[in-house]
């Protein structure tokens, strides 16, 4: 893949005219969508409650599709197993408790739960719609007997959960679907479930231009915006730029307790 363009601001009308010009039969689609998502922003003025019809409108065509733009299975499965191969590269091992933060249709969560002990794997969302996708995809996966646990959540704090409990903690395609304050509850209460040496990774949609959003669906944020967020709530960040090098448009980070410096739980 290709250096990604981290400079476009996509929520401009210069740039959506010139996109409809390059992709005239998209025109179509992107225009239902924004009527939907507008309507949607008028029932629902709270974030987590419109990303939650959001979800539910495309769960309704198909559960991949409510957890990226292209519904095929496969691609479905290959952006899973991207998000397995790394983290296990990264540090995720057998004995580790995971906590998965929008873990969807277990599009890696299946491969997670596989990977670690039975009761391990603690995945939550905001979508009802989405989890019972995931329990299909648990019996379609034969691993029943992996006892995940599986949990909707109707904010960030995190609140239901043990303190210092959880060595990984998993974002992927969150933050990119999430407005600064969303974030900045994670990043406030997240340092609690981890425990010493734990990680958090996630992705997000990056710019180096002005942060912006399309459409309150997609944002975009400056890594140094991010970084310095999460160092307020005394947690350090890295940038995973090996991440870069493999087929996603998302950039990721890793953040971890500032007091853990000297201690991780992998490489």
């Amino acid at each position: 893949m290709g250096a990604k363009d981290t400079r476009r601001n996509r929520g401009t009308l210069a740039h959506r005219a010139r996109y409809a010009l390059g992709h005239p039969r998209r025109v179509p689609a992107h225009a239902r969508r924004a009527l939907r998502d507008a309507w949607l922003r008028l029932r629902h003025r709270d974030h987590i409650a419109y990303y939650r019809a959001v979800m539910a409108s495309d769960a309704a065509r198909s559960a991949e599709a409510a957890v990226g733009h292209n519904p095929s299975r496969e691609q479905w499965a290959r952006i899973g197993r991207m998000q397995f191969d790394y983290l296990v590269r990264h540090g995720l091992r057998p004995h580790h408790r995971m906590l998965e933060i929008g873990c969807g249709n277990l599009r890696a969560g299946r491969l997670f739960i596989d990977h670690l002990q039975p009761g391990h794997y603690y995945g939550i969302d905001i979508s009802p719609h989405i989890l019972l996708a995931a329990q299909d995809t648990l019996v379609r996966e034969g691993l029943q007997a992996k006892l995940p646990h599986l949990t909707l959540a109707d904010d960030l704090t995190l609140a239901f959960l043990p303190d210092g409990h959880f060595d990984v903690v998993h974002a992927h395609s969150v933050f990119s679907h999430s407005p600064r304050h969303v974030i900045e509850e994670c990043f406030a209460h997240v340092g609690r479930v981890l425990a010493p040496g734990g990680f958090f990774d996630f992705t997000f949609d990056r710019t180096e231009g002005e942060e912006h959003q399309v459409l309150r669906e997609d944002f975009y944020y400056r890594t140094e915006t991010l970084v310095e967020l999460a160092a307020g709530y005394g947690l350090s960040a890295r940038f995973m730029d090996d991440w870069e090098e493999l087929p996603h448009r998302q950039s990721k980070i890793r953040l971890t307790a500032m007091s853990d410096r000297a201690r991780t739980v992998g490489p």
